[in-house]
């Protein structure tokens, strides 16, 4: 199939199952598509195990295979996405728990993928630098359903502002781990990843402190022209060139393009917001973002639930799974307690916020992406495996309880 068949393709589908959730199901929307993702395509297995000869399954999972969802996802929708995600951050209200969100998107990130890592070593046999690389492609929370989720819970602004700002980070942050470690693990497996830890150390601060470098020179240059115009669509069209474009041109430097497209979308949704755009042009800005973000967090979900048809499946890896996935929990208990009871001496923090941010740590599309693209070993199905199970079950359980959690704990009062 072409790209723009395979594009039409999802696109009809994605309305179709957000149709069937809406009249039906009644659930968030993206949630919801995965949902019914997720029951058709066990219902075409089932199918297909009736009626062997019909082999539809085998057919569905050609398709599915033949769409690179590595790439389509780290090399194409997610700079739109953080992107999105990072226009509707303030500035303002980031600086006010800027340390809370640095502490949990590096020092959070590391604690997990240590927890993680060695917790999947010890449970499976797998080797200690593959079972690291395992707990940092699994740490980061991926802000497409975080954000997502954040809209409907209704929580506290600077709780709902560090998780946030903690999901757009370390999304990121985890993505330079998972290279770096790469690199150590598979030498060969790309020509500007890490061999050794001194090289592992430099690449975390190149890719890191330069797609922050790159995000704000680019923002700032976009926001200088923005200025001097007052043309709506124009301006519209600016912040998609620079949402692809500055993407693009990091991936080609060598830095990590996540972290460029947030810083970008912060500084324009922030300062080119107030002092770039006039109110017509900001309604234009906001509504065409906020019409990107649902179109492609539709047609994610969607791909996550049919990613079954990539993943192996039998009782002792669905054991293992599940044994993870409680491992993965304590990750992100340990990421977000230890950072908390670290800074209490210095500020104070709302109630329910540990378990909030904990249960509210969903994991995505991206820990499926970086699975997907691990360099073939022994390890590799198992880590997809389990990768998988614990998207899923973050995204559905979680994410369709972390709102109640929230009104029962986490909207009292708020502590400056």
């Amino acid at each position: 199939m072409t790209i723009l068949q395979i594009a039409s393709l999802l696109i009809v589908l994605a309305g179709a199952f957000g149709t069937i959730n809406y009249l039906f199901l009644r659930l968030p929307s993206s949630i919801g598509i995965l949902v019914v993702a997720l029951l058709v395509s066990f219902a075409t297995l089932l199918f297909d195990l009736a009626f062997p000869g019909l082999a539809i399954a085998d057919q569905i999972r050609g398709m599915v295979l033949g769409i690179d969802f590595s790439d389509a996802l780290l090399e194409g929708m997610l700079g739109l996405l953080l992107f999105a995600g990072a226009l509707h951050v303030k500035l303002s209200d980031l600086r006010a728990v800027w340390t809370v969100v640095l502490v949990m998107a590096t020092i959070g990130v590391g604690i997990s993928t240590a927890v993680v890592g060695i917790g999947f070593h010890w449970l499976t046999g797998t080797p200690l630098l593959i079972a690291l690389i395992f707990g940092a492609l699994i740490s980061p929370t991926d802000p497409v359903a975080v954000l997502g989720v954040l809209r409907k819970a209704k929580l506290r602004k600077s709780l709902e502002t560090q998780i946030a700002g903690e999901s757009l980070f370390n999304d990121g942050v985890g993505y330079v781990v998972y290279l770096v470690l790469i690199g150590l693990a598979f030498p060969a497996g790309g020509d500007h990843h890490a061999s050794g830890a001194s090289a592992g150390l430099m690449l975390f601060a190149q890719e890191a402190l330069g797609g922050a470098a790159l995000g704000l020179l680019l923002g700032w240059l976009v926001f200088r022209v923005m200025r001097r115009i007052d043309d709506p669509s124009l301006e519209v069209l600016l912040t998609l060139g620079l949402a692809f474009g500055g993407y693009e041109l990091a991936i080609f430097l060598h830095v990590s393009a996540p972290i460029m497209a947030v810083c970008a979308g912060l500084l324009i949704g922030d300062v080119g917001a107030k002092h770039g755009m006039s109110e017509t042009t900001r309604n234009y800005v906001d509504a065409f973002w906020m019409l990107i973000d649902e179109i492609l967090n539709a047609v994610l979900f969607l791909l996550i639930g049919f990613e079954v048809f990539a993943v192996v499946f039998d009782a002792g890896l669905l054991v293992t799974a599940t044994l993870s996935l409680l491992l993965a929990l304590v990750g992100r208990l340990a990421a977000v307690a230890i950072p908390v009871l670290a800074l209490r001496p210095f500020r104070e923090f709302g109630p329910g916020v540990v378990s909030i941010m904990t249960w509210g740590g969903l994991k995505g599309g991206i820990s499926v992406a970086l699975a997907l693209s691990l360099p073939d070993s022994d390890w590799k199905p198992m880590i997809l495996t389990v990768t998988y199970v614990i998207v899923v079950f973050s995204i559905v359980v979680q994410g369709l309880t972390v709102g109640r959690l929230a009104r029962k704990v986490g909207r009292e009062p708020e502590l400056v």
